[in-house]
């Protein structure tokens, strides 16, 4: 199976709010990955127990099911990886590396996370690039993560960019690719009702989000602004 669109999203749940309306404005076929689909160990973690689940097996079905309303929404195909939903620093993402070999060639579009306030972000994005700089892929993305980039004051406004390219995660980036935004979107109408209810789907998540980062739903507000950066070499 190939794409034309492959996003790598850490969660269930980080694709549809950082990218949806990319992910709608797009040309041709697209997946949504999930690298930490699996379960988190035998206990609920503290965010699942926060999201009301009674163990971590329940809570990754549950988003797994979740994340395939949100891709049916969204018109886009929904993959997987079994990786337990659990810190990633310092282990090796084989089921990632594996596929994206798979299926990435050079003229596969794949959008990897900036790695914004969350450190199994960075790891996925890490592992991301260092498969995509190997298999030669050309056309690499940054995506801003959300609700963490809506964090920063100057979200949603004409500064964001520059905001963001003063932050650690992209000088990071800018030691090993040259960034030039690509994509600044401000979703309204009808772009903005899909992608209200392709987040809507992960309902186990919203009110533990809402606690964490407000009215991060509210019209206006900052799910409507998204931005994706071209990163070439």
């Amino acid at each position: 199976m190939s794409w034309d669109t492959i996003v790598v999203s850490p969660h269930f749940d980080d694709a549809a709010l950082s990218v949806a309306g990319v992910l709608a404005r797009r040309a041709g076929s697209a997946v949504i990955v999930t690298v930490l689909g699996g379960a988190a160990g035998e206990t609920p973690s503290a965010w699942d127990r926060l999201c009301g689940f009674a163990s971590a097996e329940e809570a990754a079905r549950e988003r797994r099911a979740e994340d395939a309303r949100a891709c049916a929404v969204l018109g886009v195909d929904q993959v997987a990886l079994d990786h337990p939903d659990a810190p990633v620093a310092g282990l090796r993402l084989h089921g990632l590396e594996t596929f994206l070999t798979e299926h990435v060639t050079p003229r596969t579009r794949v959008l990897v996370p900036m790695g914004i306030g969350n450190a199994d972000h960075e790891a996925v994005r890490d592992q991301a690039l260092d498969v995509l700089d190997k298999v030669g892929a050309r056309e690499t993305r940054i995506y801003a993560d959300l609700p963490y980039a809506s964090a920063l004051r100057e979200w949603g406004g004409p500064s964001a960019e520059e905001a963001l390219a003063a932050g650690a995660q992209a000088r990071a980036l800018a030691g090993r690719y040259r960034l030039r935004p690509e994509s600044r979107l401000r979703l309204q109408g009808s772009e903005w009702a899909l992608k209200r209810r392709a987040v809507l789907c992960y309902a186990s998540q919203l009110a533990p989000l809402a606690c964490e980062y407000g009215e991060f739903l509210a019209v206006p507000g900052p799910l409507q602004y998204e931005l994706v950066w071209a990163a070439g070499t």
